[in-house]
C-alpha cells in the first residue's frame, strides 16, 4: 500500500519539523545506555528553558498529553480533596472527569465555550481548594486564558492551593512562563506546536508540589516518585529502572527542542502569530466569522464558524481528498458548526496559511 502524505492543518497532530524526523531515524539506544541518559538529561534542560522553569522534575512522560493530565491529578489529588476546575471547553471537562476518578470533590466553574477563563469566578468558587486547574490554550475552541493572572491571584490569597495548567496547544507556539505564573504542575503534548509525532507528554512539577505529592498514587505507571528516580537518579545516584522509555521519540523531541532553541522562542512565537493573523484575516475577508472571543484567540489554532447551509463534513472531506489538507471539526454541540484550523510547529508559516485559504475558498465557491 503506498504511503499517503497529508498537510495536517487540524487541531493535531501537525506535520513534524524535519529535525524530528531526523531524530526518529537516529540509531536506537537502550534506555539505560549512558549516551541515551545524556540525551534525556539534555532534553530535560531544554524543556526547562521552554517551560520557563527551574523545576528539577521536568521530563517527557511516555504517553500523549492526556497522560500528562492524568499524572498531574494522580500525584496531587487525594480522596476528598476539593478541586476547582475552570471549564471553557472539552479539555476543562476532561480535567473534571480525571479529578473525579482520583476521588476529588470537583467544583466546576463553567464558562461559555469560546470565552477565556474568568479569574474572579474561579477564586469565588471555593475559598481553599487543594488544587485549581485550568486550560491555557483550549484546543476545542481556540481560546487562550491568562494563567499568570490566575496563578498570581491564587498565591496572593493562600499558599495552600496547587495550580495545574493544561498547555497542550501552547507549549512551543506561545511563550510559557511556569515559574513566573506560579504554576505547580503543567503538561503538554508533542504533536502540536512542538512539531513531533504524538507519543510524549512534556511535563513539569514544582518543588512545592513535590513536597505535597501523593506518595503512593493509585496508578503505578505515572508515580512521579518512581519516575523521578529514573530521570533524576535514585538515593544511590544511579538511574532506577522504571519502564522502557521511548528512546526514538525522546531523540526526536531533543532535536526539535534544539531547533526551537536556535530559532529563539520569541521568534517562534512571532512566527506562529504571523501565520495565525494571516489565516484569521483571510477567513474574515472571505466573510467567515471566527468563533473564539476577540482578543483571546490563539494564533496557532483558529476556530471558525461554518457558514449557514454549508455541510461541514463534505467540505472537510473535499479538502482532504482533493487537496490533501486536513482540518478539524468542532467538538460536542459545535461538531457540525465549527472548523478548527491549526498552524502549529512546522506548519506555522505564511505559505501554509495561504494554502488552506486558497483551498477553502475554492471548495466553498463550488
Amino acid at each position: 500500500m503506498p504511503l499517503i502524505e497529508r498537510t495536517l492543518l487540524g487541531p493535531g497532530p501537525s506535520n513534524p519539523y524535519p529535525e524530528a524526523v531526523q531524530g526518529l531515524s537516529a540509531p536506537i539506544l537502550g534506555h539505560l545506555d549512558p549516551e541515551f541518559i545524556k540525551v534525556l538529561d539534555r532534553t530535560g534542560d531544554r524543556l526547562r528553558a521552554l517551560w520557563g522553569t527551574s523545576n528539577p522534575l521536568t521530563l517527557p512522560l511516555s504517553g500523549t498529553g492526556s497522560l500528562g493530565m492524568e499524572a498531574a491529578f494522580a500525584n496531587t489529588v487525594r480522596p476528598g480533596d476539593t478541586a476547582v476546575v475552570a471549564v471553557n471547553g472539552l479539555f476543562g471537562q476532561r480535567m473534571c472527569e480525571v479529578a473525579r476518578r482520583y476521588g476529588a470533590t470537583v467544583v466546576r466553574v463553567d464558562h461559555a465555550w469560546g470565552e477565556p477563563v474568568d479569574v474572579q469566578r474561579v477564586l469565588d468558587a471555593h475559598p481553599s481548594p487543594a488544587v485549581v486547574a485550568a486550560v491555557h490554550a483550549e484546543t476545542s475552541t481556540g481560546v487562550v486564558s491568562d494563567i499568570g493572572a490566575l496563578g498570581a491571584a491564587l498565591r496572593a490569597r493562600s499558599d495552600d492551593t496547587l495550580l495545574i495548567a493544561d498547555c497542550v496547544t501552547s507549549l512551543g507556539g506561545t511563550e510559557v512562563a511556569v515559574d513566573e505564573w506560579k504554576v505547580d504542575a503543567a503538561y503538554s503534548g508533542t504533536q502540536k506546536c512542538l512539531g513531533v509525532p504524538p507519543g510524549l507528554a512534556p511535563f513539569t512539577f514544582s518543588e512545592r508540589a513535590w513536597e505535597r505529592r501523593v506518595e503512593d498514587p493509585p496508578v503505578w505507571y505515572i508515580d512521579l516518585g518512581l519516575l523521578g528516580a529514573y530521570v533524576r537518579g535514585g538515593s544511590g545516584g544511579g538511574r532506577a529502572y522504571h519502564h522502557t522509555a521511548p528512546v526514538g521519540m525522546v531523540a526526536a523531541l531533543d532535536r526539535t527542542l534544539e531547533r526551537i532553541q536556535h530559532e529563539g522562542m520569541p521568534d517562534v512565537a512571532a512566527r506562529h502569530r504571523a501565520a495565525g493573523e494571516r489565516l484569521q484575516n483571510g477567513l474574515q475577508d472571505m466573510g467567515l466569522e471566527l468563533f473564539a472571543a476577540e482578543g483571546h484567540r490563539l494564533p496557532q489554532l483558529t476556530s471558525v464558524k461554518v457558514p449557514e447551509g454549508v455541510d461541514s463534513g463534505k467540505v472537510r472531506e473535499r479538502l482532504l481528498t482533493e487537496y490533501g489538507i486536513e482540518i478539524g471539526a468542532g467538538v460536542g454541540e459545535y461538531a457540525a458548526s465549527v472548523w478548527r484550523i491549526g498552524l502549529m510547529g512546522h506548519n506555522a508559516r505564511l505559505d501554509r496559511a495561504e494554502l488552506v485559504l486558497a483551498a477553502l475558498r475554492a471548495v466553498l465557491r463550488d
